[in-house]
């Protein structure tokens, strides 16, 4: 629970399953009734992560809930497939949209006062919780990184650099590697238990000794399902 945004989630294996997460829908309906607050089944639906569909319908307040292949949550756009791509192309969309606001509506030519308008209207639409979707396929981290390029190349008196000398010159990272540190500093977080979750669920540790370097080595474990593999890169 976030707010009043409620989510229920459960591994489906069979129909014992099924008829926890009925339970479990029933029960919140209940809540909802003897506190006197109104569920919004218009904005329910059910998605399955995986690739095995439940056939079974789900209800609320007798009215079945629709099966979508994706949804958003505290402003992140999830797939089925985790894959994220539908996240990124909206937020890149609504990012070039500011940014060209920026050099729209802004009188002013200062560089420093348009740098400054990016990193408080575009960058933290490209940078919300970019932990959790952070981009591993390559259109999506040019499409990303292109918000930024194009921005930078408009400002004046820096057209003619090429990007990374115009990085260097307004003295920002490429937005990829700013979440290449968010996503280390989250690893050594889980690693080091400074936040309430499960090491194993998320980061394996390499079981096999080696003369160098140290005993925090992690893996990925390979996995067919794509749900799977995306879910932490």
């Amino acid at each position: 629970m976030f707010a009043d945004d409620v989510k229920l989630y459960l591994r489906i294996i069979n129909d014992v399953d099924v008829g926890m997460l009925e339970y479990a829908l029933t029960a919140l309906s209940h809540w909802a009734q003897d506190w006197q607050l109104t569920t919004s089944v218009e904005k329910c639906c059910v998605m399955h992560v995986g690739t095995v569909d439940m056939s079974h319908k789900l209800t609320v307040d007798d009215s079945v809930l629709p099966v979508k292949s994706s949804c958003r949550d505290l402003g992140i756009i999830i797939n089925k497939d985790l894959s994220f791509t539908e996240h990124v192309n909206s937020i890149v969309y609504k990012a070039h949209q500011r940014a060209n606001a920026i050099h729209r509506c802004f009188e002013s030519r200062n560089v420093n006062l348009s740098l400054r308008a990016y990193m408080v209207y575009v960058r933290p639409l490209l940078e919300h919780n970019t932990v959790i979707w952070s981009p591993h396929l390559k259109d999506n981290l040019e499409a990303i990184e292109r918000v930024q390029r194009r921005f930078t190349k408009r400002l004046p008196g820096l057209n003619n650099f090429t990007y990374s000398e115009r990085l260097y010159r307004l003295g920002i990272p490429t937005l990829e590697l700013r979440r290449l540190r968010s996503d280390l500093i989250w690893c050594y977080k889980i690693t080091f238990g400074c936040i309430n979750a499960t090491t194993t669920e998320f980061l394996m540790r390499r079981s096999t000794s080696s003369t160098r370097g140290h005993r925090y080595k992690l893996y990925k474990q390979h996995s067919s399902c794509t749900a799977r593999s995306s879910f932490i890169h």
